[in-house]
């Protein structure tokens, strides 16, 4: 879709123009909502990050100081964005490269252990695979679906890309691969390096592999990723949620003076909504004691709300390819075995919904984001009806 149709908001576009004006607000303060608990809970994990060198610091200072730094990068420029998420992306793929390759020379040559290769057994033992049975695999299906909410983000940037659809074909073509290596490779290499029963009970198994091969100070190099790599979170969350308040406002769900953007295209205002939605969670951080009740609840709630642009997307790919078959018969960057892979996608994720409900570890997620979906719909609908009274008058 949007190799026709590049346009800021993406999805929540498409919703609107190809579903209806409901779904497009839907998705997009579902997805706004999903990326500002994100955020929130980004600031908490980046002032738990600090406070490792920093021990006597409140953490909420380094959450507010977070959020002032994003802040001002996201103002200045949509370059300097995307030069942040480049300097992020290059630390965080760097070390899990470096990871990946001290974990094969550990399993296969022994790196590190007197030369004395673990192997493959530890997928096998403990239970083996599936040692948790169906249930397990669903229950763990419903955690791991959510790892990969903003993968969709290629479509947000879509809008402000020179040359998008070199731009689109580029990134979707790489998805697969780094999802491969760099999410399926670096579990790959901790459950068969560590016995999965004891993961994370004597520490991060990433900490414990660079102290394996004599990185000394493999948990200040570990702690350091993961706080850029929360930085890169918040990055993306104000980013994302300042153009699904852009998009809002364009379909007339929000006042018109939020479409001014800057001399350097950016719009601030949509923006500052965002801002002084994670200025409120540096507040949290202040008021609540315990971060780890400020990261589970928060991140919780984005889960639900995060999943509704991916049913959007699929949805509105049926409509749109209805309205656009003369243009799609010359396209060279179709979606294959469409519409089968729609519906079969739909499925699935219909099904982590029932998942996510039976599990009470994940109950909460469906509760919280279902109430704000709900809340969300009932404006729209008073909105709507008090819109069709007055041009009655």
């Amino acid at each position: 879709m949007l190799f026709l149709e590049p346009v800021t908001g993406a999805f929540a576009s498409f919703g609107y123009k190809y579903l209806s004006p409901y779904w497009g607000c839907l998705t997009a303060w579902g997805y706004w909502f999903m990326w500002v608990a994100v955020g929130i809970s980004e600031i908490t994990a980046i002032g738990v990050y600090a406070e490792f060198w920093f021990p006597e610091v409140p953490q909420w200072i380094f959450a507010l100081t977070a959020v002032v730094l994003v802040s001002l990068a996201n103002l200045a420029a949509v370059r300097l964005y995307g030069e942040l998420e480049f300097w992020f992306a290059m630390i965080k793929v760097t070390t899990i490269i470096v990871m990946i390759l001290i974990g094969l020379g550990l399993i296969f040559v022994g790196i590190g252990n007197n030369f004395e290769p673990i192997g493959l057994a530890n997928l096998t033992e403990h239970g083996g695979f599936f040692a948790g049975g169906w249930q397990g695999f669903l229950f763990a299906l419903c955690i791991v679906v959510a790892s990969y909410q903003g993968v969709e983000l290629v479509g947000i940037t879509a809008g402000e890309a020179k040359n998008p659809q070199v731009t689109l074909k580029k990134a979707i073509n790489n998805i697969l691969w780094r999802i491969l290596i760099f999410y399926v490779g670096a579990i790959f290499i901790v459950v068969t390096l560590f016995p999965w029963t004891e993961i994370g009970q004597n520490g991060s198994p990433f900490v414990l592999m660079f102290a394996k091969v004599g990185i000394v100070s493999a948990a200040a190099v570990i702690n350091f990723v993961v706080l850029t790599a929360a930085l890169s979170g918040c990055n993306s969350g104000m980013y994302s949620g300042g153009r699904m308040i852009y998009a809002l406002a364009q379909n007339g769900q929000l006042p018109k003076s939020l479409l001014k953007v800057t001399a350097n295209g950016v719009p601030a205002r949509c923006i500052m909504l965002t801002i002084l939605c994670l200025i409120v969670g540096s507040g949290l951080n202040y008021m609540i004691p315990d971060p780890q009740a400020v990261f589970v609840y928060v991140y919780s709630a984005s889960v639900l709300p995060g999943m509704i642009p991916w049913f959007v997307i699929l949805l509105s790919q049926l409509r749109f390819r209805q309205l656009h078959q003369q243009q799609l018969a010359q396209h060279t960057f179709k979606s294959v075995l469409f519409p089968y892979v729609n519906y079969l996608t739909l499925l699935f994720l219909a099904g982590v919904l029932v998942g996510m409900a039976i599990n009470p570890d994940t109950r909460l997620s469906l509760i919280v984001g279902g109430v704000f979906l709900l809340i969300v719909s009932v404006i729209y609908f008073l909105n709507r009806l008090f819109r069709h009274k007055t041009m009655k008058k």
